[in-house]
């Protein structure tokens, strides 16, 4: 059953937390082989599927220690049918993948019960083709066609939201947008950018919000940044735009790679995860509608603590 679609929590500008980077911190710290980087295949296994469970149980734990609230994000950024096609996987076990996602979460869920701080339950929707390339890029009705089976499918789990993760065009958000709205799901849109703070296709931020808006009659419940370090962002985000103020979330890389060096890197770069905290303070400082924190590729729970010492004091100074 879900708790809140109808009034997501993280709207009322509490600290939310998210996890860090699924992917890198199951091949990189924990040895499992994910091929095409694909978490959801886990859920074929038992092992993987308590694998899934140890890794999000670390971070309902960094939540619980400093009462916050949590998005559990489904590890389902690969589950669409491209991959899932690739992947040997047919249409009604890719069906079944989705389902066990949000159930494995529901569970995590049910064992906080009656915990003090929500937790959010979000479907993960990921981008067609490459997260760093705009390759064979869809219109608008393509995408909102392609990724309207999964979206249909967590409208009817107990997922709250879904979250449409490393957008690399502004297209394949709207589609997904439109797909969500049609399903009557909130639905979250989250950019990658490029060292410029652009997207991959050389679009401004703030170009690529306000046409998802016009598109969809300004129906995202808030948009997000993932997958790129502060530097390359913070620059572009100006204190009191209009459409800076639709960015309610940060999922940052703490490593300062281009995308490009990232995908031809052999080791991991985790960054620093004291540092990393610090600058998501200086982004919540300079911009305070900023409440939902998280990492991508490269973090792990270590900065995700980080960032939840460092930005919990500001959201009581706040209050």
């Amino acid at each position: 059953m879900t708790h809140f679609r109808n009034a997501l929590p993280q709207l009322e500008g509490e600290l939310f937390l998210t996890d860090g980077g699924i992917e890198t911190t199951l091949v990189f710290h924990e040895g499992i082989a994910l091929p095409d980087f694909a978490a959801f295949v886990l859920l074929n296994y038992p092992d993987g599927q308590e694998a899934l469970r140890r890794y999000f149980r670390a971070y309902c734990a960094i939540a619980s220690h400093h009462d916050t609230g949590l998005i559990l994000e489904s590890p389902t950024w690969r589950a669409n049918p491209d991959w899932a096609r690739q992947l040997g996987f047919t249409p009604q076990g890719l069906a079944t993948a989705n389902r066990q996602a949000i159930a494995l979460l529901q569970g995590l869920r049910d064992e906080r019960a009656g915990g003090r701080a929500p937790m959010v339950i979000s479907g993960c929707v990921g981008p067609r083709g490459d997260g760093y390339v705009a390759d064979e890029a869809m219109d608008e009705e393509q995408a909102r066609h392609y990724h309207s089976e999964q979206v249909e499918l967590f409208a009817e789990t107990s997922a709250d939201l879904v979250s449409a993760l490393t957008m690399n065009y502004v297209e394949e958000a709207v589609g997904i947008a439109l797909a969500a709205r049609d399903a009557r799901m909130p639905v979250v849109i989250s950019f990658t950018v490029e060292t410029d703070g652009r997207l991959p296709t050389g679009q401004s931020l703030q170009a690529a919000i306000e046409q998802v808006d016009a598109a969809t009659a300004g129906y995202p419940a808030y948009y997000m940044i993932n997958c790129a370090h502060p530097d390359h962002f913070e620059s572009v985000l100006t204190p009191g735009s209009g459409w800076v103020q639709r960015i309610r979330g940060l999922r940052a890389n703490a490593s300062r790679r281009s995308h490009a060096e990232l995908n031809e890197a052999t080791t991991l770069d985790s960054g620093d995860p004291e540092e990393l905290g610090a600058l998501y303070a200086r982004l919540r400082q300079r911009l305070p509608q900023i409440n939902v924190m998280g990492g991508c590729c490269g973090t792990d729970p270590r900065h995700v603590e980080e960032i939840a010492r460092a930005c919990k004091p500001l959201f009581h100074a706040a209050s």
